[in-house]
């Protein structure tokens, strides 16, 4: 199937509802005794769809393939950061361990 716009393209989509889903999260948790974990937690999130959106606009297929190769990296830091905020006795979660995805 082609596609003519980024926004149409699934993978982008369902980068976006993750991305929701993390920011409603943090939002929620205390992330306040952390230091920037939120704000990291919160870039690596935007980053996956953002890198799926530049790589298709280059209109290459050896760049757009480049691009979800970073936005897989971005993916893995963020789901990284989560089962890190899993462990953390001081962050306040044992209520919302079931949305860590």
């Amino acid at each position: 199937m082609k596609y003519s716009r980024f926004e149409d393209l699934p993978v982008w989509q369902a980068a976006v509802e993750f991305a929701i889903k993390v920011f409603e999260f943090t939002n929620k948790a205390d992330f306040c005794s952390l230091g920037d974990t939120k704000g990291q937690l919160e870039r690596a999130v935007l980053s996956i769809s953002n890198n799926i959106a530049e790589g298709y606009e280059r209109g290459t297929t050896a760049e757009t393939i480049y691009f979800l190769y970073i936005s897989r990296g971005s993916a893995g830091e963020s789901r990284s950061i989560l089962r890190l905020c899993e462990r953390l006795p001081q962050l306040i979660i044992s209520n919302l361990k079931f949305q860590i995805l």
